[in-house]
C-alpha cells in the first residue's frame, strides 16, 4: 500500500516506470522509523519569489491560463475508461463478507479501497475506504462491551457504524466509464471523494457492472503524462493559494493512535503530521497505517505510541513528499509523474511545518482557478 535528526544517508529509491531514477533528499533516523522525504524541486529547478500584486496579465499570467485551459480541454474530450492501465486487477467486495475477512483481503492484495456488491439485489453498494475501518475503530472504541463480537461484524452494517457514530454517510458514488473524465473530476470535488468507481450496464442481464476505480492520484498523473502545457504552470504554490495554512492538526511520535484517529474523525482529514519541538517536521500518519494496525483484528495497537505504530510500516514505503512555498505547479505534476504521491508536505528552509497541499487542492484548482474571470 502506498505518503531528522543526527546520521543521514542516501536513500535508495527504485526508478518510476519509464522515467529512470529519481533523486529524493536523504534519508534520516526519525526516532522510530527512517524516512524518505523528496521535494518537487529536486525534479525541476525552484521557482524564485514573486510578489502578489495588481498588475496586467504577465507572460506568465498566459502561460499559467493556457496551461489550465489546456487541461481541461483534455478532461473533456478524454473518457474514464482511458484513465485505466492497459492490465489491472479489480477486486469486489460482497456485503455479506466479515469485516475482519475484509481487511486480510486489502492486505493479502496490496489495496486500500474495494468496490462493494449487493449480492441479494445484484447492486453496487458503494466503496470500501480507510475511512470505514476508521468508523468501525471509533465504534468500538466508544462501545467496548461490543468489542467482543468484532469478529462477527459484517460490511452490509458499515452505515449503521456510521450512524452511531454521528458521521455523514458517503454517497453512493458513481461514474459510467465512457463519460468524459472532466464529470468524474467535477464529482470528485463536490463529493469530497478520492476516488470514484466507473459502473456500467451489462447489456445481456441490463444490470450494474463494476468496471474498475479511478482515483484521484491516477487523474492527476494521466494529466502529468500526456498534457505537455504543465509545463506552463510556472506560479509557485504562494502565488496561487494552493493548499491548507494555519490551524494544522498535528501530533507527537509519543501521541496514541486511537489519539490520531480521533482528530482524523472529528476534523475530517486523512492525514496529520507528526511533528517534534519546533513544529519540525517528523513523518505523517496516515489514515491507510490504521489498516496496518488492527490487521488480524487486533486492537489493542490503537493504545500504542505513533511513533512505534509507524515502525511497522512495509519497507516499500513510498515516503514522505514535501515542498517549498515556491515550488512551482509544474514542478507537483513533475513529481507526480514519476513518484506515487498522495499528499504534499509544505516546509520552509527549516523543515518546519507550513501546510499540507491535498490531490483534491491540486485537482480543485486546475479546473476552477479562474472560472469566473472565464465565464
Amino acid at each position: 500500500m502506498s505518503d531528522t535528526a543526527e546520521g543521514t544517508q542516501p536513500a535508495a529509491r527504485a526508478p518510476a516506470e519509464g522515467t529512470g531514477a529519481i533523486a529524493t533528499q536523504p534519508t534520516s533516523r526519525l526516532g522510530h522509523e527512517s524516512t524518505r522525504i523528496a521535494q518537487p524541486s529536486t525534479f525541476l529547478s525552484p521557482a524564485q519569489n514573486r510578489a502578489m500584486q495588481d498588475r496586467p496579465l504577465s507572460s506568465v499570467d498566459k502561460d499559467q491560463q493556457s496551461g489550465l485551459k489546456a487541461i481541461r480541454d483534455f478532461l473533456k474530450i478524454r473518457t474514464s475508461y482511458d484513465v485505466l492501465p492497459l492490465s489491472f486487477r479489480l477486486i469486489i467486495l460482497n456485503t455479506d463478507l466479515l469485516v475482519k475477512k475484509s481487511l486480510n483481503i486489502l492486505l493479502q492484495n496490496g489495496i486500500v479501497s474495494a468496490p462493494l456488491w449487493d449480492s441479494h439485489t445484484s447492486t453496487f453498494a458503494g466503496l470500501l475506504t480507510t475511512s470505514d475501518y476508521i468508523n468501525v475503530v471509533q465504534y468500538y472504541w466508544q462501545n467496548l462491551d461490543a468489542l467482543n463480537r468484532i469478529d462477527q461484524f459484517r460490511l452490509s452494517a458499515l452505515r449503521d457504524i456510521e450512524r452511531a457514530i454521528g458521521v455523514d454517510p458517503l454517497e453512493t458514488l458513481s461514474v459510467h466509464p465512457s463519460r468524459p473524465l472532466y464529470e468524474a473530476c467535477t464529482e470528485m470535488l463536490r463529493t469530497r471523494a478520492r476516488r470514484i468507481p466507473l459502473v456500467d450496464i451489462d447489456e445481456e442481464t441490463n444490470r450494474e457492472m463494476v468496471v474498475s476505480v479511478i482515483t484521484q492520484y491516477r487523474i492527476l498523473k494521466f494529466i502529468s503524462v500526456n498534457v505537455a502545457q504543465t509545463e506552463k504552470l510556472k506560479k509557485s504554490v504562494a502565488e496561487i493559494g494552493l493548499g491548507s495554512y494555519g490551524n494544522l492538526q498535528t501530533a507527537s511520535m509519543t501521541t496514541r493512535v486511537i489519539d490520531v484517529i480521533h482528530m482524523m474523525v472529528r476534523y475530517s482529514i486523512s492525514s496529520v503530521p507528526i511533528v517534534e519541538q519546533g513544529n519540525r517536521l517528523l513523518n505523517v500518519f496516515e489514515a491507510v497505517d490504521v489498516i496496518s494496525i488492527i490487521k488480524g483484528g487486533i486492537y489493542d495497537e490503537l493504545t500504542t505510541e505513533v511513533g512505534h505504530a509507524l515502525s511497522k510500516r512495509p519497507d516499500d514505503f513510498a515516503g514522505i513528499y514535501t515542498c517549498s512555498e515556491d515550488d512551482r505547479l509544474d514542478s507537483i505534476f513533475d513529481t507526480i509523474r514519476k513518484s506515487r504521491v498522495h499528499r504534499l508536505i509544505v516546509v520552509d528552509e527549516e523543515n518546519c511545518l507550513k501546510g499540507v497541499i491535498s490531490l483534491s487542492d491540486i485537482l480543485k484548482y486546475v479546473l476552477l482557478d479562474g472560472l469566473v474571470e472565464e465565464g
